[in-house]
């Protein structure tokens, strides 16, 4: 088989596949829907196949669809590396890089890699942001964002930096008053410690465990948009909490806080989001693959220490 297309048509449909909707892909791109509608077209006649069922005002991707969308990722990552061996040996990382990310992800683990990242490249200015909020990174001039959570616009590029998941886990003496949880529908009757995060719906916890994907509606008398401040409550004994493993570890070791139903965990993977790709970047290449080797391994790295 002889495929012949356009790696821009093949952005256009992932675009709309991510939208749901052409309209929504044109104004993305600053097109038409009919120029949007014309390339997907075009493109689904490259293929042989049907990538899209079409209703009034939406549209959802065929099974062939989703196919073509998950190589498609696979073949953008391709060009990538393609990029980044070709302007790798010649470009060196220099100027003004921002960063933002969380409060204690960024004091823990990001500030203290960026800064070990300074000392290899003296040509980097670099200054790190702590928010607990999505940034703009356009209009706000953010080269790298760092969010434990994927990537969901699509006019940014997403760079998996590490792989996390979040914990159940309460205090000894909570334990001892309320007992724990038998499963994820009991926690709406216990005392929740619910995190104003930057990515997560408000007091709806959504946990995969044994019986698949599961969705809690929660409940306590504390919340905070501070990780820091909700452990500290957990710790004291106010709730329970869920919360990245790493975030945790140390009060875990020492016995301070104590896994909850350790089949039932949330994805938390460590994210960055740019405007460019790597490829076009020196600066974003260089400290996108710095984080990913630096959470993997060494002293600053994700700790996950248990496994439930």
């Amino acid at each position: 088989m002889r495929l012949k297309f356009q790696l821009d048509d093949l952005q256009v449909f992932c675009i709309a596949a991510r939208k749901a909707s052409f309209a929504a892909a044109a104004t993305e791109l600053g097109m038409s829907p009919a120029f949007v509608s014309k390339r997907i077209a075009i493109l689904e006649k490259d293929l042989g196949v049907s990538l899209f069922h079409r209703a009034a005002r939406r549209v959802t991707v065929t099974e062939d669809g989703e196919r073509v969308y998950a190589s498609a990722q696979q073949i953008f990552e391709g060009v990538d590396h393609m990029g980044e061996a070709v302007a790798g040996g010649r470009l060196d990382p220099r100027g003004v890089l921002r960063v933002t990310t969380s409060f204690r992800l960024g004091r823990m683990h990001i500030g203290p890699i960026l800064s070990l990242l300074a000392q290899q490249h003296p040509d980097l200015d670099i200054t790190l942001d702590a928010v607990d909020r999505r940034v703009d990174l356009i209009s706000e001039n953010v080269d790298l964002d760092v969010r434990i959570a994927e990537v969901d616009e699509p006019h940014l590029v997403a760079h998996r930096l590490a792989p996390s998941t979040r914990i159940l886990c309460a205090a000894p003496s909570y334990l001892a008053r309320h007992g724990p949880p038998g499963s994820i529908a009991e926690l709406s009757q216990h005392e929740c410690l619910v995190l104003r995060d930057r990515n997560q719906a408000f007091g709806v916890w959504q946990l995969s465990g044994p019986q698949g994907p599961e969705k809690v509606k929660v409940r306590g008398r504390l919340s905070s948009n501070n990780a820091e401040i909700v452990r500290g409550w957990a710790s004291d004994g106010h709730g329970i909490l869920l919360q990245a493993r790493w975030d945790v570890a140390d009060d875990l070791r020492a016995g301070r806080l104590i896994p909850l139903l350790p089949a039932c965990t949330q994805p938390a993977d460590i994210w960055a989001a740019s405007t460019v790709r790597l490829s076009q970047s020196a600066k974003v290449r260089v400290c996108v693959r710095f984080l990913q080797q630096h959470l993997a391994s060494g002293p600053f790295a994700l700790s996950e220490p248990l496994s439930g």
